[in-house]
Parts: structure tokens; sequence; C-alpha cells
């Protein structure tokens, strides 16, 4: 028993993330991030907490947020003990993962949620792709490999009104802006993984290796991918988004099953909505959904 305490503990040393390397990291060039050349002249500023356990970051960001942090505020955890993916699924925290959020000061109607999603998961997965690491998107949320679970984002919003002070998911009905709002990203690096997931690890391939060779690398990427995603939106438009995000979609084309009626997937809308050609008495017709209305998920 003494042995395997030690040997966690051995673990969770060669885990622990240190802000100066995080910094490091985070000034390199751009172009080793994976930043779109466009884009390798942003210099974000960020202020980095890191954590040894919390039980979400993304909780720990808003209560920051409380406190008068303000937007590029970004909070690490070395593991997490209650962390939340889409629709309050159980996200498995355990040492050796990237668990971070940052916060983002966006002011955009909250119709468009779902597109900060869009935009952070297509940023990150761009990066990745760019140091030539296998990564896909799975609408709207996920990071993917060959039908594996590489990581995820977590959205959530306040509105602009003084009296909002609770946070929650994104809800496309309400009328208001967003005023702030937290992105949570979970990544795999080196953390126990279930059976559909992949790490980030094991699809680093041999050019990469030397680039990325550690949690602080991974933490560097993801926070330069995401913020790309952001400018990227921002800078060119909700047209030039879900196009570039249907270009890395892992699930175009895939057959699917809607209440016992075959479709195919067809893309994403200007919302953000998965889209689905569907045929039922001969008849072809597009359906549109909403994330959490249709399920895609994994190969495994």
């Amino acid at each position: 028993m003494e042995l395997l305490r030690r040997s966690l503990d051995q673990r969770g040393l060669s885990h622990r993330m240190h802000r100066h390397r995080v910094i490091e990291a985070l000034n390199r060039p751009a172009q080793e991030l994976g930043v779109l050349p466009e884009l390798t002249a942003l210099r974000p500023q960020l202020a980095i907490h890191i954590y040894e356990t919390l039980p979400s970051t993304n909780q720990q960001a808003w209560q920051l947020i409380h406190q008068g942090h303000r937007a590029g505020t970004v909070v690490i955890a070395q593991q997490q003990s209650a962390g939340r993916g889409q629709w309050g699924r159980t996200w498995l925290s355990n040492p050796g993962g990237l668990y971070l959020s940052l916060v983002l000061e966006p002011n955009i109607a909250i119709a468009q949620g779902v597109l900060l999603t869009l935009a952070s998961a297509w940023g990150i997965a761009t990066s990745f792709q760019n140091l030539a690491i296998p990564v896909q998107l799975k609408w709207p949320n996920d990071l993917v490999s060959n039908g594996r679970k590489v990581g995820g984002i977590l959205t959530q919003v306040r509105l602009n009104k003084l009296s909002d002070s609770t946070p929650y998911s994104i809800s496309p009905s309400a009328r208001q802006n967003i005023h702030q709002a937290v992105v949570g990203v979970g990544i795999n690096w080196d953390n126990p993984l279930p059976e559909n997931a992949i790490s980030v690890r094991k699809l680093l391939p041999d050019p990469a290796r030397e680039r990325v060779k550690s949690l602080e690398d991974v933490t560097a990427i993801a926070l330069r991918g995401l913020l790309q995603g952001y400018y990227y939106w921002q800078q060119q438009g909700t047209t030039s988004l879900v196009e570039a995000y249907q270009q890395k979609l892992s699930c175009l084309g895939r057959k699917v099953d809607v209440d016992g009626h075959p479709g195919v997937v067809a893309g994403v809308s200007p919302e953000g909505d998965l889209t689905v050609a569907m045929v039922h008495n001969e008849q072809e017709t597009v359906q549109y959904f909403k994330p959490g209305e249709i399920s895609l998920g994994y190969n495994v």
C-alpha cells in the first residue's frame, strides 16, 4: 500500500504545472503554437492562475470575475473534483490532463453563444492541425481524432444586466447580450482515458515531438488556439467561421437516423445548428438541430 501511495504521489508531481513554464511556452513564436500566419501579430495579455485542485475551473473563473478580474483571466487546475462537460455530464479530470478556463467579454447576442463555442473548438483544432497533429471537430464542442475524443469545450455566459450574477449555460431563446463568458477547455495529455478517448501525446507525429513536450506546451497551444478562433470570428465574420468550421467537421457526410428516418449530416447553419439532409417518402428536406437535440456518438 505504501509503495502504491508513493507511486501515485510521484505521478502527481510529474504532472505539476508551473506558471513560469506556461508563460515561457506562450512567449514562443506564434507559428510554433499553430497560430495562423494572419494572426501571429496578436499578443494577448493573459493573467494565469494555477491551482493544484479545484471543483471546476469554470466555477473558479466566475469567482474571480466577481472579485473584479477581467477578460484574459486564465484558470488552470492540475485536477478537478467536479468537472462538467456539456449538458451536465461528468468530465473525468485526473492529473495529467489539461483543465483550463478563459474569461472573455464578447458583447454578442446570446443567440450567438453557440458560435463562441464553435470558434473556440475550431481555433484549437486549427492550432493542432497546423502542427501536424490530426485533430478534427465533432459538432458542436468536441475535439476528436479517428472517432475518439481528444477534448471538449464548455461555454458559460452572463448577460449584461447588472442584476445577473449567476452563470448558466447558453439559452438561445434569451434576447439579451452576452457581457461575460467563461470558456472551459479539457484536453487529454497524460491522464487515464476511457475507451472512447485518445490523448494528444498519442497523436504526436515525429516532427511535433520537439515542439510539444509538456502539459505547459499543450496549454499554450490551447490558449493561443482558443483566442485565434475568437479573433478569426470577430475579424472574418460568421460566414467565414462556419465555412472554416465545416472543413474540420469529422461527421460531414455521415449517415444518421432521426426518428427512424435516414439522413446525412450536411453541415452547420450560420446560427451554429447542425444541418441534416433527410429523405422521407422520397422527399428530400433539410432539418436543423440545436445542441442537445441530436446525438452523433463516437465510433467506439
